[in-house]
């Protein structure tokens, strides 16, 4: 039977593309006062009043490498404009378009920079090019609520140098709240071809390639792509994690670490790997691999997941997130199209346990810092400061009593039936939902208020709950899941986690390493991917000739260096 296709989705994504690209003309010069005659008061540098001290209103610029949103000015959203009317400064963002580190690069060859920087998987080449301020003065006399969110992890973010650079985008306050949805990786699969398979129960990656397979064969009339993959600019880590997740471990990044040695092992050019490549080479033979995942860039890969014509990939929740939102959007405006929204799945290559979902981890590596080139640095701080009090985490997680949360007999916050119903992708982002929900210092999805209501509404049991449609909840049940994090496996403990988050210094041999290491693999995925299955062996060898020029003893060395280090921390 000939499957409906999704107008409405296909119209979304016109418009999201559309905003998208007419969104894309901010500019990277540093903070300018605007001609405004009103005034705010000083932010106060407590949970308590202000000094009253009239300020002039102040615009700074703000880039996101890490950005997938329109370019905006905070203070066009509600949550902005009422930051605004505190602290008196507005931001003008700008995300990432194009090659990330062609950008930052420009950036650091003209010392010129935007007020505010996330370079994101550039931070190193911006550390070493000097284009952050230190931050640990104007923290101690401007940020007791940045003192108070991070408390003894500002000094473990510090640097070789004794100085603190910056911030990262979540603290972790108060109780841990595991999350009821899939942020972290999965393997992906539209809702449909579960249901059209009487929802099997689906434990290894032969299982899922199998599931994919049977429904492209029964659907021959739809053009359908199979599977996907996701490589654009530092994004590639979508296409070369999977071997590690199907292997039974978390997302450490380059590498695997032994939960009793502490021995981290690079997986990039092991059996894993291979076993997994081969796979897509396998499917690429049949017709059932997209070849364009080697050239796609991002924009054009949420597209086609918003298309109703990919059938499964491997990604992380919060990398999908815009794709997702677009689709469980138009699922509840019809729901016959809930048929192509798509459901994590937890495979392995045997069945062994999962650990897909992240433990409690700190990320030292990653982080907003202010530039060289901001004109007022204290105004940002208390910016950052003021955003930390937990009234304004309320504003910026829950958004407005009344509007959108309410508040029970005994304190627990919730969200009626029409205000989960209004909180689609188009307000989130007028309301700013979007633009705060990351990419600040905040607190951590997981965490606490102090009243013990969940900081993040989606982690708030009643919340989710009241979120699901009849769509979820049927195929939630059919599992025998309340929610989708009950898929998958707890998360072991892991004093060291994120190994990805573990510093190197620009210029270093680990920083090097991973630079020729991604170049090799980008250069031959591609091959043993598309190529014929009867080269598949012959350029695998020649991947591990070039693969095995690398310092990957080294490499590993430092790395098993690091982890123990952090475990003896923590102990």
């Amino acid at each position: 039977m000939k499957r409906k296709t999704p107008v409405y989705v296909a119209a979304m994504l016109v418009l999201v593309l559309a905003l998208v690209i007419t969104g894309c003309s901010g500019n990277n010069s540093g903070g300018t006062t605007t001609n405004n005659n009103s005034s705010t008061t000083t932010p106060s540098n407590s949970e308590g009043g202000s000094d009253e001290k009239p300020l002039e209103k102040v615009t700074f610029t703000y880039f996101n490498g890490a950005g997938a949103a329109k370019d905006i000015n905070t203070n066009e959203t509600t949550i902005g404009k009422i930051l605004e009317d505190q602290t008196g400064v507005n931001f003008k963002i700008e995300n990432l378009v194009g090659d990330l580190n062609t950008k930052i690069g420009t950036m650091t060859a003209s010392r010129k920079y935007p007020d505010v920087l996330i370079p994101d998987a550039a931070i190193d080449e911006v550390l070493g090019a000097e284009g952050f301020i230190d931050l640990t003065d104007l923290i101690e006399e401007h940020g007791p609520n940045i003192k108070k969110a991070f408390g003894n992890d500002l000094e473990r973010l510090k640097t070789e140098d004794g100085k603190l650079y910056y911030l990262p985008m979540s603290a972790q306050v108060g109780e841990f709240i595991p999350d009821p949805n899939i942020g972290q990786g999965a393997f992906w699969v539209q809702r449909r071809v579960l249901k059209e398979a009487g929802y099997p129960e689906i434990k290894t990656i032969d299982q899922y390639f199998q599931l994919v397979r049977d429904y492209v064969k029964n659907h021959p009339e739809e053009d359908l792509t199979g599977f996907i993959a996701l490589t654009h600019d530092w994004r590639f880590f979508a296409t070369t994690n999977p071997p590690m997740h199907l292997a039974g471990y978390p997302n450490d990044g380059e590498v695997i670490v032994d939960m009793n040695t502490h021995e981290a092992k690079v997986y990039a050019a092991n059996e894993d790997t291979k076993r997994y490549l081969k796979l897509l080479n396998e499917l690429n033979a049949e017709g059932l691999f997209d070849k364009s995942s080697f050239i796609d860039n991002y924009d054009q890969y949420l597209a086609k997941l918003t298309s109703g014509k990919v059938v499964g990939f491997f990604d992380y929740g919060w990398q999908i997130g815009n794709a997702q939102n677009v689709l469980t959007d138009a699922a509840k405006a019809d729901p016959s199209q809930d048929d192509f929204v798509y459901f994590p799945l937890p495979v392995t290559f045997d069945g062994q346990k999962d650990q897909y979902l992240d433990p409690p981890s700190f990320v030292k590596n990653r982080g907003i810092g202010i530039t060289i080139s901001a004109k007022d640095p204290v105004r940002i701080v208390q910016y950052f400061d003021n955003l930390l009090k937990e009234e304004n985490q309320i504003l910026r997680g829950w958004g407005i009593e009344g509007e959108t949360f309410e508040i029970d007999e005994n304190g627990r916050y919730y969200r009626t039936a029409e205000q989960i119903a209004k909180i689609d992708e188009s307000f989130r982002e007028s309301f700013g939902f979007k633009y705060y929900d990351w990419n600040w210092p905040i607190y951590a999805t997981s965490s606490t208020l102090s009243n013990g209501n969940a900081a993040a509404p989606g982690v708030q049991p009643e919340v989710f709950q009241m979120s699901l449609t009849e769509a979820d909840k049927t195929i939630l049940n059919a599992y025998g899941a309340q929610t989708y994090a009950e898929m998958f496996a707890n998360p072991d403990e892991r004093p060291w986690f994120p190994a990805w988050g573990i510093p190197k210094e620009q210029g270093s041999p680990e920083q090097l390493y991973e630079t020729k290491k991604t170049e090799i693999t980008r250069k031959y995925f591609p091959k043993l991917v598309l190529e014929d299955p009867s080269k598949f062996e012959s350029n695998w060898e020649e991947y591990l000739s070039e693969f095995n020029k690398l310092d990957t003893a080294g490499y590993e060395a430092f790395v098993t260096a690091e982890v123990k280090k952090l475990v003896e921390e923590a102990k």
